[in-house]
């Protein structure tokens, strides 16, 4: 299983920040690697919301499965992967000095075998981490003033 925690700190208060990162649907537009967001539950917040999402990363593109397994207004959300890639992560909000906000994204993942397995998780989460980074700097546009 693999390790990918990248973080930012916005000058954006965490309540903006939240506003933003909890409308699911919307992960989409700061998130390079998301291409589409379907639900799979009656509900689109808060835990038991389940949810398909087409990732792709260069050539290889595939549903990722989800669950929201966390839900904490403000500060957190966790999530489980069920589908080809399994595992789970968490994002995280945090106040900072001067009314910013110290957003981390943690993700704990295994690669079925067609993807390399724990060798090709070791080549997918440097990749992963650095399309997240770039995916921070998007939220961070949408968030900051």
């Amino acid at each position: 299983m693999g390790r990918i925690r990248v973080s930012a700190t916005f000058a954006a208060p965490p309540d903006r920040v939240w506003a933003e990162v909890e409308q699911l649907e919307r992960h989409v537009r700061w998130m390079a690697d998301a291409e589409s967001i379907h639900f799979t539950s009656a509900s689109h917040r808060g835990v038991g919301t389940t949810f398909d999402c087409i990732t792709r990363v260069g050539p290889i593109r595939l549903t990722d499965r989800m669950e929201i397994v966390r839900w904490d207004p403000g500060r957190r959300i966790g999530v489980r992967h069920v589908g080809v890639v399994t595992g789970t992560g968490e994002l995280t909000l945090r106040r900072a000095r001067r009314g910013r906000t110290r957003f981390t994204w943690d993700e704990r993942l295994t690669y079925p075998g067609w993807l390399g397995g724990r060798i090709g998780g070791l080549v997918g989460d440097r990749i992963l981490r650095r399309i997240w980074k770039g995916n921070l700097r998007r939220l961070g546009a949408l968030v900051e003033p």
